[in-house]
């Protein structure tokens, strides 16, 4: 069975980072959280204090984006994805909250998303991997041999977002969630570099209503068709 990489887009909120992960577990590829990569340069940023006051010092940044490699390996025990900052693992520390409060703001900047997916397209060069986000099928791996594009509706997304908020202790009302919700997916459709968007040649899943059991066994489905290999006919 050929290895290939599958591309997964989709809109905030609707699974595609657990979705992805389970199929890279039951395909033995390796998940590859493109989130990750961005919180990685941003933490390299902090390191070297090139963030005050909301603003990146941008000679800094050239520095920091000339020496920077983001890559991925598998943990021997865990056997989970870990990230790594020029080799250092930073698993834990991309995940604090200095660094998610500053990650929206470096992820906008063109220059880092053009670093980042030259490194993912590196990355996809062995294939067997899983890659999800926002621009993935469409920007970084635009020959992908699948691509998804999920979605829910908004208000079934809200709810789900809400239940992980109430678990963290979090407190908001399902209205507010649904407009984040609604405010985000604007965001990422109109954005001016890489917006959220459908491949032409994705395939369409909406779990509004779909169990993860359900989401699996439709991609496996597909998976075999795409892996299988091809005999010439006589």
């Amino acid at each position: 069975m050929k290895k290939i990489v599958i591309a997964i887009d989709g809109h905030a909120s609707c699974g595609k980072s657990t979705f992805a992960k389970r199929i890279a577990q039951q395909m033995g590829y390796l998940y590859v959280d493109s989130g990750a990569m961005y919180r990685a340069i941003t933490l390299a940023l902090l390191r070297r204090n090139a963030i005050v006051d909301g603003q990146i010092d941008t000679n800094i940044l050239t520095q920091v984006l000339d020496n920077c490699t983001v890559s991925f390996r598998l943990n021997a025990d865990t056997h989970l994805p870990e990230t790594l900052l020029n080799g250092e693992v930073v698993e834990h520390e991309i995940r604090t909250p200095q660094v998610a409060a500053h990650v929206s703001q470096v992820a906008a900047l063109p220059e880092v998303r053009q670093l980042m997916v030259r490194q993912q397209q590196l990355l996809g060069e062995q294939k067997g991997i899983v890659m999800d986000g926002r621009d993935i099928g469409t920007a970084v791996f635009p020959n992908a041999e699948l691509k998804i594009f999920m979605t829910a509706e908004p208000r079934i997304r809200a709810q789900r977002r809400l239940l992980e908020m109430q678990a963290k202790g979090e407190t908001m009302s399902l209205e507010q969630v649904l407009a984040s919700v609604v405010e985000r997916d604007r965001i990422d459709e109109n954005r001016e570099h890489s917006p959220l968007r459908r491949a032409n040649d994705a395939v369409l899943l909406d779990n509004s209503n779909l169990t993860v059991e359900q989401q699996m066994e439709w991609v496996m489905r597909i998976i075999a068709e795409r892996t299988a290999p091809k005999h010439n006919c006589c």
